[in-house]
């Protein structure tokens, strides 16, 4: 089971989700979707039975205020992303969750969900990248890889520039994601191009479950834990991976900021070492993620460390990297001494 302090942070944020959505607030603060310049309200793109039904959870139209968008969240207490919206693209609610696309002024197109900013154009590459070629080039011969969520389809294009990759294989439970994605975000959208990815929507514990001892790497792609994504980051989770492994196998998954959310990292990376034989925190820089960084837990099954890469990218994949090096990878493992403390210590 997740840890109490996870499970605290959970209750607090879903209520302060609720209250945000509540007429009482609605009423009470500029930031309402009917102020909106954009005029589009929740459930302009949903079938009647969504539209009259009761609404659930954030109204991401509620967090764009005088034409900036606002990226507010309790896992992230006392401060806000904003980014200047040239233009709405879509917003609906999927089965899961609240779905917003913007054009921004400065960062391109923005994917929103539950009211945090997933992706933008001007700066993925850099967490794609790490968070799939950290594990895939720690690996002699990768041949079979599993992705965990990533709908919006950047760490399966990632995966794609691996030649010994024989099969790719996406559980992502919300085909919202996978749908708006390949409609407003070709860039990464184009990793289900690849001849050798298959699609499978529904949960990633269960189709682990039923494929056990199948895959050379597992990234798990997913957003922070609150909604759909919080079971991603609980140790049964991180069983049901370890189970789904082959032997010398690695997991990367996203493991949240280490200026922020050190009292969540530290108890699931001591969780899950009691299974796996090596378990490593890396980073990436991204500046529209909070703090402007995100971590990836590394961890391996009959392996030591992945904090050097065993196989180099080739001069032609190096040209179409934007972040990625051998050498990233190696200082990506090297951490502040403050979170080495709090992390290991």
């Amino acid at each position: 089971a997740a840890e109490p302090s996870m499970l605290l942070r959970l209750f607090r944020y879903r209520l302060l989700l609720l209250l945000v959505t509540s007429n009482s607030l609605a009423t009470s603060f500029p930031w309402s979707s009917m102020n909106s310049p954009f005029g589009i309200r929740s459930g302009n793109n949903m079938s009647s039975d969504q539209a009259t039904s009761p609404p659930q959870g954030l109204n991401g139209m509620d967090l764009i205020i005088d034409g900036w968008f606002h990226e507010r969240g309790e896992l992230w207490p006392g401060q806000a992303m904003s980014l200047k919206v040239k233009k709405v693209l879509d917003h609906h609610r999927s089965l899961f969750q609240d779905v917003l696309v913007f054009e921004s002024e400065s960062h391109g197109k923005v994917l929103v969900l539950d009211g945090v900013i997933q992706v933008t154009e001007r700066d993925e590459f850099s967490y794609q990248e790490m968070i799939a070629h950290i594990p895939l080039y720690a690996h002699e011969n990768p041949k079979k890889v599993l992705v965990i969520g990533g709908g919006d389809g950047g760490v399966l294009r990632e995966i794609a520039k691996h030649p010994s990759v024989e099969e790719i294989v996406i559980c992502e439970i919300d085909q919202g994601v996978i749908d708006v994605s390949k409609k407003y975000l070709p860039s990464l959208a184009c990793g289900y191009d690849d001849k050798r990815v298959t699609v499978h929507v529904m949960d990633g514990a269960k189709f682990m479950e039923e494929h056990q001892d199948a895959f050379d790497v597992i990234v798990t792609d997913s957003s922070d834990p609150v909604g759909p994504a919080s079971i991603l980051f609980e140790t049964p989770f991180y069983n049901a991976m370890y189970k789904s492994l082959r032997e010398g196998g690695i997991v990367c998954t996203q493991g949240e900021c280490m200026w922020l959310h050190l009292d969540l990292i530290k108890p699931l990376m001591h969780s899950i070492s009691q299974k796996f034989t090596d378990v490593s925190y890396a980073y990436t820089t991204i500046p529209t993620y909070p703090s402007g960084q995100i971590g990836f837990i590394v961890a391996t099954k009959g392996r030591g460390s992945c904090s050097k890469p065993v196989r180099k990218p080739s001069e032609e994949v190096q040209k179409d990297l934007q972040y990625y090096t051998p050498e990233l990878h190696e200082a990506a493992f090297v951490l502040p001494a403050f979170a080495k403390r709090a992390i290991f210590d």
